[in-house]
């Protein structure tokens, strides 16, 4: 089985900490998030991969030049220039001479989906797409997808205003596509397969949907990546935490300092009296003397200063430095443009 992994995004909404890195390679519970995603599709038979790549692209051919990753075999699609879900899935799929049934995976989605469970929907209703779906409380920054009793698509509604949703389930970013579906696809130029392809398979009666209610988290925001990482040391993931999570190589926990309910990387430094709770701190990270950090986020090698408080969701990016006894709640260092 094969699949297509869209990994070509900016990561904008994570910045700072996409300044140096890809969203993908963020660790998650101490795992660059793209090897959970590969390995959630490895145990669903998924061993071929073809990662479509376009930021920073560099960053996955280093990190593993044998081209495997988790289980499964890789191959490098990078794009000349940004073309969209449905032209990166077009040009990916091309490239790599898929022609046969295959997943798309938005590789910045962690979930438990059952893939093997809607790969057999997806043939059974003779489909030419399936989109897996989740449920949730606001629908309204979500694509929408209502279905008939069968699974058939009715409507896609992409970002519909708070309130005129017809159902709270959403487009999960999970994909069982024909091969046909890429001869739709506009080439040469970007193309949305939420705002074209979708739509053109809804006229045509041969799009589906399945939902599913098992974990599911868009790792697009720096709250939600806090809380993948939080959720999987809480236990609400089908997968365990590696013990190299808890216990990361060369770190430096000083007997008075607290760590509650945090992720901390490799060679981070704790120092007498801090505490950090509610936390995840990233490689190389140096916590000063009675300094605290809770519900924030800190990039590698980020010194945060003697007595400083960092709260409320402050990202701190690479090598970022916040002076001693200064208080940031909320904030971005350094300020992005999206700020």
């Amino acid at each position: 089985m094969r699949a297509v992994v869209l990994v070509g995004g900016f990561g904008t909404r994570l910045r700072p900490l996409t300044h140096t890195m890809p969203k993908q390679m963020l660790p998650v519970a101490g795992r660059p998030m793209i090897e959970r995603s590969l390995a959630h599709l490895a145990r669903h038979g998924v061993d071929d991969v073809v990662l479509s790549l376009g930021y920073r692209s560099d960053s996955f051919t280093s990190a593993y030049p044998d081209g495997h990753c988790a289980g499964v075999q890789l191959h490098y699609a990078v794009e000349p220039e940004p073309l969209d879900t449905a032209g990166a899935i077009r040009f990916a799929a091309r490239d790599a001479g898929i022609d046969d049934t295959f997943l798309v995976v938005n590789s910045d989605v962690l979930t438990d989906f059952d893939l093997t469970a809607l790969l057999a929907f997806h043939r059974t209703r003779g489909a030419e797409a399936t989109i897996a779906l989740t449920p949730v409380e606001d629908p309204s920054h979500f694509g929408v997808v209502s279905t008939d009793d069968d699974g058939k698509v009715l409507a896609f509604v992409e970002k519909p205003a708070p309130g005129t949703a017809p159902t709270n389930l959403i487009n999960a970013g999970f994909y069982v596509l024909e091969p046909s579906v890429v001869d739709r696809i506009a080439d040469g130029r970007p193309s949305s397969i939420e705002r074209e392809t979708f739509p053109a398979l809804v006229d045509a009666g041969t799009l589906y949907a399945r939902a599913d209610d098992a974990y599911w988290i868009d790792v697009g925001t720096p709250e939600r990546y806090l809380r993948a990482s939080l959720d999987i040391l809480d236990g609400q993931r089908d997968e365990a935490i590696e013990a190299d999570a808890l216990l990361p190589p060369d770190l430096l926990i000083d007997p008075t300092a607290v760590v509650e309910h945090s992720i901390l990387g490799p060679g981070c430094r704790i120092l007498e009296g801090a505490r950090v709770t509610d936390s995840v701190l990233l490689g190389g990270v140096a916590v000063g003397v009675g300094a605290t950090v809770d519900g924030s986020i800190a990039g590698p090698a980020a010194v945060i200063g003697d007595g400083a408080v960092v709260e409320g969701l402050t990202v701190l990016g690479d090598g970022a430095h916040v002076d001693a006894g200064a208080r940031l709640s909320g904030v971005l260092v350094p300020e992005t443009d999206d700020s």
